[in-house]
């Protein structure tokens, strides 16, 4: 087996994280719980901004909150001194509420809602990623209202879509965000943004993908992107200041994924960048990157406990959990693949292999097909690997399951940063009926 980060085996042959034993941290904290390793999460955000700073270019590292946001999670980013992605009022609220510098963040998403602009405008954050013409238009006024001017990025598609290792080269024009470049928006937004005085245009913004295992489509995108820029600067003497690439940088769920490290995506980029640059006769621009599930999904495991099984001859073991789509429902959405040991003995030997249910009322709730397993028994604890990211992300009160815990653990020490919901939490917004009587006539 395959451990992630920090994780290894004890001499009571329990699964360690951070050097914390997780049977202790069950037993602690409770199950299903969330443990991350804080070690592993510094690695690679160091990964990506010092090999920036080697080559000696200006960048912004910036974490994609979507993929895991709490007030611990951006202290931690703030820590290792990256910018942060938000893309609702939620998130930004939770950065403002952490401390985080509002200059370091940007504010993406395709349908801004008035209250949301006038928020990240009255935090005075440091970029908004533009994605719609409609956005231009709202923002514009909002400005002007405040008598305040917002720098921005205008997002883009390229023509470039990406996913592990297949590049497809399209128009995009069937996609909910940002403006084609292809078809003449994007330069007709350019036009607006850069007659609006309200407007500081920083730069392009793109995103192409996720879970991408090489650098092929990044310099694909970059190439259509800067061929642009040297277009623009000609026609409107714009020179941008920031050329945003995006994240979706891969990492292993499975033995099967092999995903690059971060240096390498960076080398890589940059290298094609500045031929590019150097090619159009262009500035070199400040690179930003967004990197969300390759700072934090390896980093985080789940725990569970074993419950029910059933067997099915000739078809089928299943092993039930205390959590399930609840808390990952990134199986039942994406077909997305896992791996998993019991953590009490991580290195026994796989006897059997079982299917991983969970406990919600439907039958779709399968975290792990196909298993291949130690021996077990009820009140095992069960550590699923590389939920770090949209899992208590995207977690959910199916069936008024409370949400789990989350735990940081680093250097021998566990700290609980998201307390578990209890049963009073996920009724404390309901209220009693009392408009409605009893028999009332129709």
């Amino acid at each position: 087996m395959h451990f992630y980060g920090t994780s290894s085996v004890n001499e009571k042959g329990h699964l360690t994280i951070g050097g914390v034993d997780t049977i202790d941290l069950a037993k602690d904290f409770g199950t299903p719980l969330y443990v991350y390793d804080i070690h592993l999460i510094r690695q690679r955000a160091r990964g990506f901004k010092d090999t920036f700073e080697r080559l000696g270019v200006s960048s912004q590292v910036a974490y994609a909150s979507k993929a895991f946001s709490s007030i611990a999670m951006i202290q931690l980013i703030e820590q290792e001194g990256l910018s942060l992605d938000v893309v609702s009022g939620g998130e930004l609220y939770t950065a403002l509420k952490a401390g985080f510098n509002p200059e370091k963040i940007h504010f993406h998403g395709n349908n801004k809602s008035p209250e949301e602009i006038a928020m990240a405008l009255d935090a005075d954050i440091g970029c908004f990623v533009v994605d719609n013409f409609y956005e231009i238009e709202l923002l514009s006024r909002i400005c002007k209202e405040k008598a305040k001017q917002a720098s921005i990025l205008l997002r883009v598609t390229p023509g470039i879509e990406a996913h592990t290792h297949d590049y497809i080269l399209t128009g995009q024009e069937d996609s909910k965000f940002g403006f084609d470049l292809q078809n003449g928006q994007a330069e007709e937004a350019l036009q607006k943004t850069l007659d609006d005085q309200s407007f500081k245009v920083l730069g392009l913004h793109c995103h192409i993908g996720s879970q991408i295992f090489e650098t092929t489509g990044f310099i694909m995108a970059a190439e259509k992107m800067i061929e642009k820029m040297a277009d623009w600067k000609v026609k409107y003497h714009f020179s941008a200041e920031v050329l945003n690439l995006g994240g979706g940088f891969g990492i292993r769920y499975t033995k099967e994924d092999e995903p690059l490290a971060p240096a390498k995506y960076v080398e890589d980029i940059i290298t094609e960048v500045k031929m590019l640059m150097d090619k159009h006769q262009l500035a070199m621009p400040e690179i930003w990157i967004e990197p969300g599930r390759s700072l934090t999904g390896d980093a985080g495991t789940t725990l569970y406990s074993v419950g029910s099984s059933k067997h099915v001859p000739e078809v089928r073991n299943y092993l039930a959990v205390d959590g399930g789509m609840s808390d990952n429902i990134r199986p039942a959405l994406y077909n997305a693949r896992y791996e998993a040991v019991i953590a009490n003995r991580p290195d026994a030997k796989a006897e059997t292999v079982v299917s991983i249910a969970g406990k919600c009322c439907e039958s779709g709730d399968m975290l792990i097909w196909d298993l291949p397993i130690s021996e077990h028994q009820p009140g095992d604890v069960l550590a699923v690997f590389c939920t770090g990211a949209y899992g208590y992300a995207m977690a959910n009160n199916y069936n008024r399951i409370p949400r789990p815990a989350v735990v940081f653990v680093e250097d021998g020490r566990a700290e609980l940063v998201i307390e578990r919901e209890s049963y009073e939490d996920l009724i404390k917004h309901d209220r009693s009926l009392s408009r409605f009587k009893e028999g009332s006539e129709r």
